[in-house]
């Protein structure tokens, strides 16, 4: 028995032919009669045949071309007309959805349609027209999602003339939910007030950002929100160089001990940490910034605390912001009493926004390739399709 039509992907098919000039010619017809499509009747004639032609896919540097013979056929009990349906091929169709998948992954691998017109014998258009009948099935599978328990917000820029987007990303799946056009309540609460499943989230995690805060509150009220603590450890070591710029201007500019203080103390090698005490010796006010500061990224380097062990974690983060609150880190100091409910989730859960910040390069990535979008709605198939859609397009 020949395995060809398994070899092709087509296992309905029996080959009659293959010829080999230019390029390949398969030429193959139906290995058994189906029944009626509309009253299942086993019994059905062969009234008429004719050719479909098909590009299916490439071996080699060859185009494989099917030529179907296609019967029609007369249902003896309904009597009613209908045609062979291929398994993998589209009705009118030119071309397999092999070949469509083909030339969709091929292009969005970076090859232009130039180049995809010489090796797949397919005009640019037809190209277009396919990666983005692609995009729109991707898009519709993904259509009627739920909300994620786990949700990450954060914005980034799109265009100039449009501003900044908002990002949802499901944690959990680590997918991109949805991209919605500007970061302001009022351009958001529109999409928000109809957002589906809003009562599954339970983790919300974002930055500091005052916006996205009242945004939780409003319309998750049902979640916790967790800072990301990432942002909060850059915004304490951003709090922490200002006031050591307004100490000593001087040792500010020098790189080689910006690099130590950035640093996290227990990273640092011996002769580092003497180098790094022996210039703190000379600035006491200085020093004793520094070692607030590691005691506090200390306390919110914590994670994937029990609850008890949370609560005994506390009074120390109380009273060392206590502290800051007399010095010159009283603005930090009063920055993070506002945000202790989100940073003491940060201690519960283990969530981040890093795949959020990962999308976003790949998104930057994206408009770049494409040399900037102009359309938000162009843009966010392109983001969901790719960033999105973790399934599998079934083949008709």
């Amino acid at each position: 028995m020949s395995h060809a039509g398994v070899i092709l992907g087509l296992p309905e098919l029996e080959v009659e032919r293959v010829d080999r000039n230019n390029a390949i010619a398969v030429y193959a017809k139906p290995k058994t009669r189906p029944s009626c499509l509309y009253c299942h009747h086993p019994r059905v004639r062969i009234k008429a045949t004719y050719r479909r032609t098909l590009k299916h896919t490439r071996q080699g540097n060859q185009l494989l071309t099917l030529y179907l013979k296609a019967p029609k056929y007369h249902c003896l009990r309904c009597g009613r007309y209908f045609r062979h349906r291929f398994k993998g091929v589209r009705p009118r169709y030119r071309a397999s959805e092999a070949f469509r998948l083909e030339v969709f992954e091929t292009h969005d691998g970076g090859v232009t349609q130039a180049k995809l017109a010489r090796t797949h014998q397919i005009s640019a258009a037809t190209t277009e027209r396919w990666y983005q009948s692609h995009c729109q099935q991707r898009l519709s599978e993904m259509s009627n999602r739920p909300c994620p328990q786990v949700l990450g917000i954060d914005e980034h820029f799109f265009t100039r003339k449009r501003g900044f987007a908002t990002t949802l990303v499901d944690l959990h799946r680590r997918k991109v939910f949805d991209v919605r056009l500007g970061r302001s309540e009022a351009s958001l609460q529109g999409y928000l007030r109809r957002l589906p499943g809003k009562d599954n989230v339970r983790l919300i995690v974002m930055d500091l950002s005052e916006t996205y805060r009242n945004i939780a509150r409003q319309y998750f009220p049902g979640a916790t929100i967790v800072a990301d603590r990432f942002h909060v450890i850059r915004l304490v070591n951003q709090h922490f160089l200002k006031a050591w710029q307004d100490v000593h201007p001087e040792g500010r500019r020098n790189r080689g001990l910006l690099s130590l203080m950035r640093r996290h103390e227990w990273r640092l090698k011996p002769e580092q940490r003497e180098n790094l005490q022996q210039y703190l010796g000379e600035y006491p006010a200085l020093a004793a910034l520094y070692e607030a500061k590691q005691r506090l990224i200390q306390l919110l380097l914590l994670k994937n605390l029990r609850r008890k062990t949370a609560q005994k974690k506390l009074p120390q983060l109380l009273k060392l912001l206590e502290q800051l609150r007399h010095s010159p880190l009283r603005r930090l100091a009063k920055t993070l009493t506002s945000w202790l409910e989100p940073i003491v989730a940060m201690w519960r859960f283990g969530k981040s926004n890093g795949p959020t910040e990962g999308f976003h390069n790949k998104m930057e990535m994206m408009s770049r390739r494409a040399y900037g979008f102009r359309n938000f709605e162009n843009y966010r198939t392109r983001v969901l399709t790719h960033c999105g859609w973790d399934g599998i397009i079934n083949r008709v």
